[in-house]
């Protein structure tokens, strides 16, 4: 592990403002977040403060909230969210060291909405492939050394079978140490075994098995009769 624990150190704030408001980052500052396996993966819907969670914790480590590598640092004009700078970490021995020193920090930050941005900076040109193939060469060449990494709905990129080749990268990434917090809409990633699974939304931060989620459920009734959930929605 790198870091065991995230929470927000804020000594005032007013709670009707964002993002003290949502309920997500009021669990962050009253109980804060604990990391019991390698791999983390929030899920919620849209809105929930999984992006807020995910932009901030890569931040708090040192990372671009632009997107990038560990070599990158705040590559925008964009400073750091309001939430991002005040995100601190119970960490292990190694994150420790990180967390002291830029030189020995590893990780990166891949966030769907800024990536093609973040790939082309780090080599990838990825004007010349797919969003799916810049995607898949960043987690081939980025995702190797112990380290933090933080991703924000990377399969908005990939196919179900990239999908099970970003599983495969990111089993080995564990296995030479690294640390993952992943936001997604995933059922096929959320199933990774081992993974960790929080639930974001108005109850704030809860651990949920996967066969029990709100996620994998949905999913699982829409393929079992799709016509139940579109005559709701279709005209």
């Amino acid at each position: 592990m790198i870091v065991e624990r995230a929470y927000a150190h804020v000594a005032t704030h007013d709670e009707g403002e964002w993002p003290w408001s949502v309920p997500c980052v009021r669990s962050l500052m009253e109980e804060g977040l604990r990391f019991t396996a390698p791999v983390t993966f929030l899920v919620g819907e849209n809105g929930s403060g999984k992006s807020t969670l995910v932009e901030a914790l890569a931040e708090g480590f040192g990372l671009d909230s632009w997107g990038g590598s560990h070599d990158w640092r705040y590559a925008t004009r964009r400073g750091k969210s309001v939430l991002g700078e005040r995100i601190r970490f119970e960490a292990a021995p190694r994150g420790r060291r990180m967390l002291g020193s830029r030189a020995a920090r590893k990780g990166f930050f891949l966030r769907a909405e800024t990536a093609v941005d973040a790939l082309d900076r780090e080599g990838f040109a990825p004007d010349a492939v797919s969003h799916g193939e810049g995607f898949l060469a960043a987690f081939r060449e980025k995702f190797l050394e112990p380290g933090l990494y933080v991703m924000d709905e990377p399969e908005a990129a990939l196919s179900f079978s990239s999908c099970l080749e970003l599983l495969g990268h990111l089993d080995q990434l564990v296995k030479r140490g690294g640390q993952v917090v992943c936001a997604t809409h995933s059922p096929l990633l959320t199933a990774l075994p081992g993974a960790d699974i929080v639930e974001v939304g108005e109850h704030g931060l809860r651990r949920v098995e996967w066969r029990e989620s709100a996620l994998v459920d949905h999913w699982r009734r829409y393929l079992a009769d799709p016509r139940a959930y579109l005559r709701h929605v279709l005209g």
